[in-house]
Order: C-alpha cells, then sequence, then structure tokens
C-alpha cells in the first residue's frame, strides 16, 4: 500500500487517529488526514491539537505535530474536488479512527454529505480497503445493524479494544495495541506491542 486516507470523526478517541498517522509516516506511506466539523472539535479537546478549518492553515498544522514536511496532505470536509473524492484516484485504503456512529450510519445508508462519507463510499465501490475503527459503548442495535452491514458490503470492523495479555503499564500502551491492530489489518510492519507467545 502506499497512499492511505486517515479519517478523524467526532467520537472520543481521537489519539488513534494521531498515533496511527504517525505510524503510518513511520512507514513511509503517503497520508491524506481528513478531519470532520466534529472530530476537530474533540481532537482539540482531548489532544489539545487545534486545527484550523482553513485547509492549507490545518495542513501546516498537522505538519508542524507530526514534525514533517512529506507524504502528509490535508483537504477541507466539504471539498468534492480533491483527487481522493473520485474513483479514478481512489486511495490504497481508507481507515476511520476514530468511526462515530453517525458517521457509520450515514455510510451503511450510502450517504456522501461530506468529503470523508463520499471516500469511504469510493472505497467500497472500487473495491478499496475500508477500515472502520468504532470508538463507542454500549452498541446497540441500529449501530450492530449498520456495522453489519457495511462488514456485508466489504468493510472490515476494528472496534477500538485494547488487549491486556501484553500487560500494558500506561494509557500510550493501551493506545498502541488497537493502532498495531489496525496496522496488521493494512499490512503494514510495527513493532507496538508484544504479540502472543513472544518471549
Amino acid at each position: 500500500m502506499d497512499h492511505i486516507v486517515v479519517g478523524i470523526t467526532g467520537a472520543s478517541g481521537s489519539i488513534y487517529g494521531l498515533r496511527l498517522v504517525e505510524e503510518l509516516l513511520r512507514a513511509q506511506m503517503k497520508v491524506t488526514v481528513l478531519l470532520t466539523n466534529a472530530g476537530r472539535q474533540v481532537m482539540a479537546f482531548e489532544a489539545k491539537l487545534e486545527a484550523s478549518e482553513k485547509p492549507q492553515e490545518c495542513l501546516q498544522q498537522l505538519k508542524d505535530y507530526f514534525s514533517t514536511e512529506h507524504n502528509l496532505s490535508h483537504y477541507g470536509i466539504d471539498d468534492f474536488f480533491v483527487p481522493v473524492a473520485s474513483g479514478s484516484s481512489a486511495p490504497d485504503a481508507v481507515v476511520i479512527c476514530p468511526c462515530s456512529m453517525g458517521t457509520v450510519g450515514r455510510i451503511a445508508a450510502g450517504l456522501s454529505d461530506n468529503l470523508l462519507e463520499r471516500v469511504a463510499d469510493v472505497a467500497l465501490k472500487e473495491n478499496r480497503k475500508l477500515l472502520l475503527v468504532p470508538r463507542e459503548t454500549p452498541f446497540n442495535q441500529i449501530h450492530l445493524e449498520n456495522l453489519l452491514r457495511l462488514s456485508k458490503a466489504g468493510a472490515d470492523i476494528l472496534p477500538a479494544m485494547p488487549g491486556f495479555y501484553q500487560q500494558p503499564e500506561t494509557v500510550a500502551d493501551l493506545v498502541d495495541f488497537v493502532v498495531g491492530k489496525i496496522l496488521d489489518n493494512l499490512g503494514v510492519e510495527h513493532q507496538l506491542f508484544k504479540r502472543w507467545g513472544d518471549k
């Protein structure tokens, strides 16, 4: 895989998405970050990362945050005239992390009210990888039915559920476990957690 879109929505857990971007950049992937308006607000609250609504300013803020000038792009959430909005320029994979239940519902219904939802729709129609990382609990029946519908349509569902067999000592260890599972799903090598049976 060369180009991965990472979407961050308004679900709690923006740290998962940010850590994922960091690891993808480390692996020298081309990464496009898409932020919903709610995702921008939650990220500012949880991760103390303020992101401008102006795409170029936001891109620079993200580059500063990740200490990079390469392989990172960003587009406004309402801009449908960018390459990733078209099946002819679809990314290799789309990961929505964290993925709100509102976003799940709209993608499951085939709605594309913003660029992230359109990119997810493109991934499904072009048979590219779509990986959703819901961070919600408990799930109600509507949530579960929408997730099942998306799974049947070809999406992979990877809830943000950290494991404990690696004996985590910090919150960062818990985050890295989930991000490591995402990277495994994408086929990206990492050393974020000790695998079962490793000495």
